[in-house]
């Protein structure tokens, strides 16, 4: 007998997101146009982090939450009207990067007028060098082993990337600082683990693309 493969519960913001985009599924509305509305409110919230005071974090962490959840927006309604393109998926993957990226550059360049100095450049650089790295490593592994091969850890329908949702949490409490610490070297023990993913996905069977399966 074939048992039935029990599928894990989807990300409830994802969800969230197919139940905001279902009046889209019938327009002109197109996954790239809730990407490039996702582009735009990230890089608004990225701005907001460069002043460095404490106002204007709380904004940028606010617009980047926002950004965040509208990151499934596009892919849901890519999988509901069926409008999958392998152009889409790159600009998705390409404007999370970005954004990603930007951030950490950013919030270290509005903490140089701190007790950082420099040195909070020189992090948020290093940090948003080793996101992009860790970004790259993921596209590769996932053009040889397809979705799958970078799904991230979901446990109840939370995966790991929704800490990213407490950034609030970061800007109100004033943490930013030690925040940045924290990044610079979850990112490079990250960019490790990614290193040897990325050694391993070379010796596995490639596996068909899904295109914008969030």
């Amino acid at each position: 007998m074939n048992e039935k493969k029990i599928e894990p519960p989807r990300p409830w913001d994802a969800q969230l997101a197919r139940r905001l985009i279902m009046p889209l599924v019938h327009t002109r509305v197109s996954p790239n146009h809730l990407t490039t509305v996702r582009l735009l409110v990230g890089v608004a919230g990225i701005v907001f982090f460069m002043p460095g005071t404490y106002l204007w974090s709380n904004v940028g962490a606010l617009l980047f939450v926002l950004s965040n959840f509208l990151d499934h927006t596009d892919g849901e309604l890519a999988r509901v009207s069926g409008k999958t393109s392998r152009v889409g998926h790159i600009y998705d993957l390409v404007s999370d990067a970005l954004i990603h990226v930007l951030l950490f550059a950013a919030i270290g360049f509005g903490l140089s007028g701190g007790p950082l100095g420099q040195w909070a450049v020189a992090l948020g650089a290093l940090t948003g060098c080793a996101v992009s790295f860790i970004f790259s490593m993921r596209m590769v592994i996932e053009n040889r082993l397809g979705k799958a091969g970078t799904q991230l850890s979901r446990v109840g329908g939370f995966e790991t990337e929704d800490v990213l949702y407490l950034m609030p949490l970061v800007t109100l409490s004033d943490s930013l600082q030690p925040f940045l610490l924290a990044a610079a070297v979850g990112s490079l023990a990250y960019a490790l683990w990614v290193t040897g993913e990325f050694v391993r996905s070379g010796r596995a069977v490639v596996a068909p693309h899904e295109y914008r399966q969030r």
